[in-house]
């Protein structure tokens, strides 16, 4: 059973400052395009912009944070990157308390955030690998699955409910708050962490900042299922801001109501997470890939056909639900099989490149849906998007390439 495996007190820990901040995130869950709607008065094309420019921009300071994130303790890094997004978020409330609140500070503070995330989640990735056995794997990134959609299932409704009784920017404040508190738990972690090794007498030369991608596209496995992945993630999120405009402004959903669509479904992010290690030792891992990767793909065109009332918010959950089950028992199995094909001294720039691909892809989507959706209209967009979508599936990979990773890579965890 994935619940009973012990890993220890120092994974407790990280899984615990992962909780605390995923449940501030899930508190604060499409904050900055909520405040863009309900009090800077946006637009389609100015939420999608929110949504996408931000992330983009965050992506490219984190192309030069990968090798600097390698070459350091994963500890200190991923303590910073949690001081530094609870600094930008924290500017959001002190504005808007001062009446100075602009799009411009949303798009600046999406950016940093953004970046500090890549660069968090590559030196977590890194640290994970060093502390679990690579039997274990699976089991950690299905907890961190769990409560990633669990945060998201009880945030929303909860950040909704606060945002009616106490104003626009209280989840913000609570989303802040959680990363301070995730940096104190990750200081609690104890043990000496071993310092990265490296024979490059200059870590930071420029070929350093492509060896993820190098990594990644030189990999028969990997290949196929990143490219996938970024097709997939930008067409699934240039779909929130979409329908942001949609529920909240065309067709009149309170915030409640938008929030309650999205975080119900979440409870099936812990079906498809606790799932995740039966059904690949049933079935077999690239039988998953194949499956699930495209049973993700092939729900999203039904968000074109919501409507106003009960019928319409039924719609978003039903659509929600099947993506979010088939979601959460592929996205663990695909996170331990990036680690298990890919070396240490690797790690933390593969999964930069990875995040950063992602982020760039949901930019690209993101801004042409809200392109789109200001020429004709949100629905015509999440129509496309839906359409789309259903052509990603051609991109799994059709060989069984992901049975077991190589030797040496294994050998790389010792």
């Amino acid at each position: 059973m994935v619940g009973r495996r012990r890993l220890g007190p120092q994974f407790g820990w990280l899984w615990a400052s992962y909780a605390v901040s995923a449940y501030g995130s899930g508190l604060g869950f499409g904050a900055l395009p909520l405040i863009a709607v309900l009090v800077l008065r946006a637009g389609p094309a100015e939420v999608s912009a929110l949504s996408a420019v931000g992330p983009a921009v965050g992506a490219l300071i984190a192309v030069p944070l990968a090798p600097w994130v390698e070459f350091r303790r994963k500890r200190p890094v991923m303590i910073m990157m949690d001081l530094t997004r609870f600094g930008a978020m924290a500017t959001i409330p002190v504005a808007y308390a001062f009446g100075r609140l602009s799009f411009v500070q949303l798009l600046v503070v999406s950016a940093v955030v953004a970046a500090a995330k890549i660069a968090f989640n590559a030196a977590g990735g890194a640290y994970l690998k060093a502390l679990v056995g690579p039997d274990d794997l699976l089991v950690a990134n299905a907890r961190f699955e769990s409560t990633n959609w669990s945060s998201i299932a009880v945030g929303p409704p909860l950040g909704g409910a606060a945002i009616g009784l106490f104003g626009p920017v209280t989840t913000v404040v609570a989303d802040a708050l959680s990363y301070l508190l995730s940096a104190l738990g990750i200081t609690a972690i104890r043990g000496q962490e071993e310092a990265p090794r490296t024979t490059d007498k200059s870590p930071l030369r420029a070929g350093a900042l492509l060896d993820g991608w190098g990594h990644i596209m030189g990999h028969p496995g990997l290949r196929p299922l990143y490219l996938n992945n970024m097709l997939v993630a930008g067409l699934i999120m240039a779909t929130e801001p979409l329908l942001a405009v949609l529920l909240l402004r065309q067709l009149g959903f309170p915030p409640w109501q938008y929030a309650l669509a999205f975080a119900a479904p979440c409870l099936g992010g812990l079906i498809g997470s606790r799932l995740a290690r039966r059904v690949v030792a049933r079935h077999g891992r690239h039988r998953v890939f194949r499956t699930v990767g495209t049973l993700r793909a092939i729900w999203l065109v039904g968000l074109a056909f919501v409507r106003p009332g009960v019928v319409g918010l039924v719609t978003v959950m039903a659509v929600e639900l099947a993506i979010i089950i088939n979601m959460s028992l592929y996205s663990p199995v695909l996170a331990t099989y990036r680690l298990e094909h890919t070396p240490r001294h690797l790690v933390a720039r593969t999964l930069s490149a990875w995040s950063i691909g992602q982020q760039a892809s949901i930019a690209v989507f993101t801004a042409l849906g809200g392109l789109l959706a200001d020429a004709t209209s949100p629905r015509t967009a999440l129509t496309v998007a839906g359409l789309l979508i259903l052509t990603t599936p051609l991109l799994l990979p059709r060989q069984d390439q992901t049975s077991q990773p190589e030797p040496e890579l294994s050998r790389s965890h010792s």
